[in-house]
């Protein structure tokens, strides 16, 4: 959600600078339609571009200079690019240098005004216990205290050192500095009765295959995994760790979406395309259903609960495309080629996709995004999970209507282990190279060949 507001407030701020700098700086005879297209565009584009330098990063942990450097490259991005277009259409006569000085320079000024208020306010918030991320460190050692000093002493990072898993509880003093430390084999039991955000591994550089052990025994868990290795001692060159609290750290399980600025951006895209479709698509949907209501007895949306981000249920809508039965024993049949189940009407759905249409009311409700790994029905999600290595890794973000693995023909009926592990394979790689350009891309996919397929059921 703060995110979303720190969006628009630099649209009002960009907005906002235009508006008095026109009031000291607009020529008489200026054309102000001319300006007004200017900071128009502007304002659409100035998402993109902030999100590109991190201005929308998360302002936990990081240093007042990280955020000022930010926002100012993405000012200074924002200038240039409108100055080089301005330059190409053959258009910089048209407008003020004046103007254009003062606008730049007045909105830089109040975006960093309002970021550093928001700033300061952040700080207060979680140093009184708001906004705060619960963390679990595995590794109850020098490097796990330090970890916990650290976050116990910059109150205002909004971290949270919840409790400590060492394989070698014993050894230690039953808490340190309050965590509590627990033995490591009771991680999985923890994380089931436990609300969780991250976990930081901070064990020793030569702990390769234990890290593995446990990477394995969390395959299920969809919290941000974290190592922490002890890097004070070397020297590298060219290396990218993540910076948190003064301390190097690598993602082990961590989508881009974990961002909030990345978060903000599949927002604002999901609910502003939910919104045009919705409305292009309602009478279609209006006929389909009335379609469904002549044509065989029974509701017109079919629904089924579904896991989504972070394994929590939600109801998936759909057209109702099989004549109304039961299940037995909360088993779910998959729909297979020639099911007696599909009514006539059902089948021309499935084929065409247009079944799906409902589940644009998932996304404007925030169940579900646009482009995601698609929603498996739940008793599907616990046999797989066994089967399929990294399964449940596909719901560290929402559930999409369209996405990779369906572009690429990886749909439909699931009748062997192999097409599973495929369908996962390519879910997994949309989550690890997560784009807006990439999202775009499967959206135009789907639209070129994506309702038609003979995988569809």
């Amino acid at each position: 959600m703060f995110m979303i507001l720190a969006v628009l407030f630099d649209m009002i701020t960009v907005s906002a600078a235009a508006f008095v700098t026109w009031l000291f700086f607009l020529p008489e005879q200026a054309q102000a339609v001319q300006y007004v297209l200017l900071v128009f565009a502007a304002t659409l584009i100035l998402p993109v571009l902030f999100s590109s330098t991190g201005s929308y990063h998360s302002f936990r942990a990081v240093s007042d200079l990280d955020w000022l450097a930010r926002v100012s490259a993405a000012w200074v991005l924002l200038a240039l690019t409108l100055i080089l277009c301005l330059w190409a259409f053959k258009l910089s006569e048209d407008f003020s240098r004046v103007w254009l000085g003062s606008w730049f320079v007045l909105g830089w000024f109040t975006t960093l005004s309002w970021r550093g208020v928001a700033y300061l306010l952040l700080l207060r918030l979680r140093a009184k216990g708001y906004n705060h991320k619960r963390i679990a460190i595995v590794g109850a050692g020098r490097l796990g205290q330090a970890l916990v000093q650290a976050i116990q002493t910059n109150v205002g990072s909004g971290f949270e050192a919840i409790v400590f898993f060492d394989d070698n509880a014993d050894k230690w003093h039953t808490q340190y500095h309050g965590v509590p430390i627990l033995p490591a084999y009771q991680l999985n039991d923890w994380l089931a009765t436990h609300e969780l955000h991250e976990i930081w591994f901070a064990l020793p550089l030569r702990a390769e295959l234990r890290l593995r052990e446990l990477l394995y025994a969390l395959r299920h868990s969809t919290v941000n995994l974290r190592y922490v290795p002890n890097l004070s001692s070397l020297r590298l060159l060219n290396h990218a760790p993540r910076e948190v609290l003064g301390f190097s750290m690598l993602d082990l399980s961590v989508s881009p979406m974990s961002e909030p600025s990345q978060r903000c951006l599949k927002a604002i895209e999901d609910k502003v395309l939910a919104i045009v479709i919705l409305l292009l698509i309602s009478p279609i949907m209006l006929l389909i259903a009335l379609a469904i209501k002549l044509t065989s007895a029974g509701p017109v949306f079919f629904r089924q609960q579904r896991l989504g981000i972070d394994g929590k249920a939600f109801e998936v809508l759909k057209f109702r495309s099989m004549v109304v039965h039961q299940e037995h024993d909360g088993q779910v049949t998959q729909a297979t080629q020639q099911d007696a189940r599909i009514t006539p009407l059902g089948n021309l759905l499935r084929r065409t996709s247009l079944d799906e249409l409902p589940q644009f009311i998932n996304v404007l409700k925030g169940d579900m995004s646009i482009v995601g790994p698609r929603p498996h029905a739940i008793a599907h999600n616990e046999y797989y999970k066994e089967q399929v290595d990294s399964y449940m890794q596909r719901h560290k973000v929402k559930p999409g209507i369209t996405g990779w693995a369906q572009v690429h023909g990886w749909r439909g009926e699931t009748d062997t282990l192999d097409k599973m592990e495929k369908r996962v394979e390519y879910d997994l790689w949309y989550i690890e190279h997560w784009s807006l350009a990439l999202d775009i891309k499967i959206i135009l996919l789907t639209l070129i060949h994506g309702f038609f397929h003979a995988n569809a059921r």
